[in-house]
């Protein structure tokens, strides 16, 4: 049996439906499934057993679990009150890891890329620079330091942290202002014909060319389907593409899969981000390649084009 957290969210929904895809074993899911927004995310997952995440750790006292992929999390990165992050983000983590430990179930966690804040230290998934790092924002600080507590734990359990990049992707439908700008994007062109991108505070970068690693949410579910299913080294492993491409590259892209001329214009970044605003990130995936995961990732150009012409134009799920 297999469970997965944060099953209604986005990420969560696309790795449950590509599990029940690929394999015949019992998937249990558990999120929050009163949320009305995350109700087109559980489309096709209806047969699938499902438990509040409150009443998770009382279910599962008596169940035999082989797998836990904990997805589940408060990934708003503008929210200041660390209080809710410690308890969704750190606690609660920590209550499954203890789970996992005490009865040796190998874990996946999502970790994220805002952990490397402004990337004094660089974008490597070494644990050495783990207690060094500086995140920008509550949310990344939460995440880094549920990464700094694995990492002070005993080395007797199988777990992968897998710190996420930039996400986008089918089943974000219901994240407002946290969806990608693939998605923002692609609704303002449909409603303006024109797109308006974050102007660049940074002397460094020039409007529209600061610089993420944009990573397709199908990429991802494969990267966790492998670790899953092979179970190399554990530890903290980097999960973009390996490739930073810019913001003018992925709005270009969004006008190209809709078959219409750029009209890009730029505002300036909102007050309350601006601050902590990350200019680059690009992700060291030597990690995960020398763990023996050998596919490729999808480029920018065909991440945005499947996404705008088989799920946004069609208004449909994962």
């Amino acid at each position: 049996m297999i469970v997965i957290t944060g099953a209604a969210g986005f990420i969560g929904s696309c790795v449950a439906r590509h599990f029940s895809s690929l394999i015949d074993s019992k998937i249990v899911l558990v999120d929050d499934f009163s949320i009305n927004a995350k109700i087109p995310n559980q489309v096709g997952l209806e047969d699938h057993e499902k438990i509040e995440r409150g009443q998770f750790f009382d279910w599962v006292k008596d169940e035999q679990i082989d797998s836990i992929i904990h997805l589940g999390a408060r990934t708003d990165t503008t929210e200041v009150d660390y209080e809710i992050f410690e308890e969704l983000n750190l606690e609660y983590s920590k209550a499954i890891w203890r789970l996992c430990q005490d009865r040796n179930i190998p874990l996946i966690y999502a970790s994220s890329a805002a952990t490397y804040g402004g990337g004094e230290f660089g974008y490597d998934d070494d644990h050495a620079i783990v207690e060094k790092l500086k995140p920008l924002n509550a949310y990344g600080v939460s995440k880094n330091e549920f990464d700094k507590w694995v990492l002070q734990r005993s080395d007797d359990l199988t777990w992968f942290g897998l710190k996420f990049f930039n996400v986008y992707g089918p089943n974000e439908y219901h994240k407002g202002r946290m969806a990608s700008v693939v998605f923002h994007a692609f609704n303002q062109i449909q409603s303006n014909g024109s797109l308006k991108l974050f102007r660049s505070h940074n002397e460094k970068y020039r409007d529209g060319e600061q610089l993420r690693d944009f990573i397709y949410v199908k990429d991802l579910c494969r990267v966790i389907f492998f670790l899953w299913k092979n179970l190399p080294a554990s530890g903290l492993y980097n999960l973009g593409t390996g490739t930073a491409r810019t913001f003018l590259d992925l709005a270009n892209s969004t006008f190209k899969a809709l078959d219409l001329d750029p009209k890009i214009s730029f505002i300036d970044t909102p007050a309350d981000i601006r601050d902590n605003y990350q200019y680059y990130t690009e992700a060291n995936m030597n990690k995960l390649i020398n763990a023996g995961f050998a596919e490729q990732f999808t480029p920018l150009e065909d991440g945005v084009k499947d996404y705008v012409q088989n799920y946004l134009l069609k208004k449909k799920g994962f």
